[in-house]
Order: C-alpha cells, then structure tokens, then sequence
C-alpha cells in the first residue's frame, strides 16, 4: 500500500479532531459515548504512525540519468529464440538502452526503439518490424 504512514498520520489527525468538535458540540453522556471511542482510535492510529519506519524515497535525478540494465546474458526464450531487452526512457533525453539476451552486449541508441535492430556484439537480427 503506497503512502500508509502519511494516510495513518491524515486519518489520526482527523478523528482526534472530529471527536474534540463532537465532545464540544454534543455536551453529555451521548457525546461522550460517540467521542471517546473515536479520539482512542484516532490517538492509536497516530501512534502506529509514528512508529512506522519512514516511507522510502524515490530515485534522484542523477541516479535516474546514470540507471542501465543488466548485462547479463539471458536464457533462450520459446523454441530456442534469443531473448532481447529494449527499455526507453520517459522523460527527456529520451534514450533507449537495448541489452542482447545472446551475448549479453548493451547498446544505447538516443531516442525512441529503432525499427529494427542487429546486435553489433554477435551481429544476430533481434528484430524487424513489419510496416
């Protein structure tokens, strides 16, 4: 679940703020019953929060720009086909980085995946697109 602390902090905060309006909106015992258990809840709630360890960061920038794949060959894929790996970036500059499962060599192309590629390390087609 994505953003739990900072939701636990938001929903703590508001129930302990609902039942201090409705203990001093609703004077008397019913008040009192409907209050009570939702300032617990809310205090409980914010303790959880505080004691969960902090969410983590995203990537910076830097560590985004200089991220490359694995260059680790692949397994064969169905029917002995080489496998390949493109994966293009989406934010400017784009580039797109295209791994060959055969003999593990990486290669950076600058912008969008190339229509068709031959891998320069083994010189195997990976693919070519039909138009």
């Amino acid at each position: 679940m994505q953003h739990l602390r900072t939701n636990l902090f938001i929903a703590s905060w508001t129930l302990i703020l609902l039942a201090a309006g409705i203990s001093a909106g609703l004077p008397g015992a019913s008040g009192l019953a409907i209050a009570a258990p939702a300032g617990i809840a809310g205090s409980l709630m914010l303790v959880w929060a505080i004691s969960m360890k902090e969410e983590p960061k995203g990537l910076s920038e830097k560590d985004i720009a200089k991220w490359t794949p694995d260059t680790d060959p692949l397994p064969p894929g169905a029917g002995g086909s080489v496998m390949f790996r493109v994966d293009t970036t989406l934010d400017e500059p784009i580039r797109t980085s295209i791994l060959c499962g055969s003999c593990g060599h990486l290669e950076w192309n600058e912008g969008t995946k190339p229509a068709a590629y031959a891998c320069v390390g083994c010189g195997l087609e990976l693919w070519e697109e039909e138009e």
